[in-house]
Formats: structure tokens, sequence, C-alpha cells
């Protein structure tokens, strides 16, 4: 155990299990997350006749606003809370980062490929969510939901 007394243990094991309980609500949050913006997706383009990347957009700015309560008080809820701004800013940048990415393979079947049926989109939409999840939870780890051991070393 630690010298801080945290309740959890110290060196690889930790990290280890950090790493478990940070992927698997990441995993759960990204379930939840993928399964509303399918719904939502759906809902824009074939119901409301929206285009696909409006629908995008719009998919995408309701998951990210979920995504970021759920992660920050559950996924990362043991790391270093660095104000709600500050996090909220960057979530938002890098989540547009990852729309980006979703919108250029939607759009790259849409308009490179001339395919308009629903099942193309959905399928190059489900691509781009995978594609995000990994940039995301990389770039999260990185630089939104900063290691408790950060924040104390900028204190010093």
């Amino acid at each position: 155990m630690s010298g801080r007394n945290t309740g959890r243990p110290d060196g690889e094991l930790g990290r280890f299990l950090t790493l478990v309980k940070e992927v698997s609500a990441f995993l759960v949050v990204g379930g939840v997350n993928f399964g509303v913006d399918l719904l939502v997706y759906q809902v824009t383009y074939s119901r409301l006749d929206q285009g696909a990347l409006v629908s995008k957009v719009v998919s995408t700015a309701v998951t990210s606003t979920l995504a970021y309560f759920l992660h920050r008080h559950w996924s990362f809820s043991h790391r270093a809370r660095t104000g709600l701004r500050r996090e909220f800013v960057l979530f938002v940048v890098l989540s547009a980062l990852s729309l980006f990415l979703g919108l250029a393979l939607i759009g790259i079947v849409r308009y490179g490929f001339g395919r308009v049926d629903v099942a193309s989109l959905q399928a190059a939409n489900i691509v781009s969510i995978i594609t995000g999840a990994i940039f995301r939870f990389w770039a999260y780890k990185r630089w939104v939901f900063l290691p408790p051991a950060r924040d104390e070393q900028r204190a010093s």
C-alpha cells in the first residue's frame, strides 16, 4: 500500500488495476454513447430529413456532452480535477477533432462513393465511432483528465 494510505496498491499492480478501471468504464460509457449516437443519427437522418453530415454533427454534440459528464464522474473520477471549464473546453476540442474524422469518413462514403443508402452511411458512422473512441481514450487521459501525480508536481 502507498505511504499516503489511498487504499490502492502501488506499483505495477496499481497502475494495471487503474488502467483496467479506466478502460472498462470508458467502454461502458462508449457503449451507452454508441447506442445514443446511432439512435440520434438515424432519427436525424431518416426521420427529420437532415443531411448525413448534419446528422453526424447533431449526434456527436449530444453524445459528447453526455460522455464528458459520465467520464468526469466515473471513468476518470480518480484523476486530478483541473476545473470544469478547462476540462470541458479541451474535451470539446478533442471531440471536435474526432468529429472531423467521422465527417471525413462519412463524407467519403456519401460524396466520394456516391452512396446515399442508410446501411452504407451507418457503416461509415460505425467505423468513425470506433476510430474516434481509440483517439479519444488516449487524448482524454493525456490532456483532459490529468493523473494526480501531474497535479502534485505542478504544485511543487
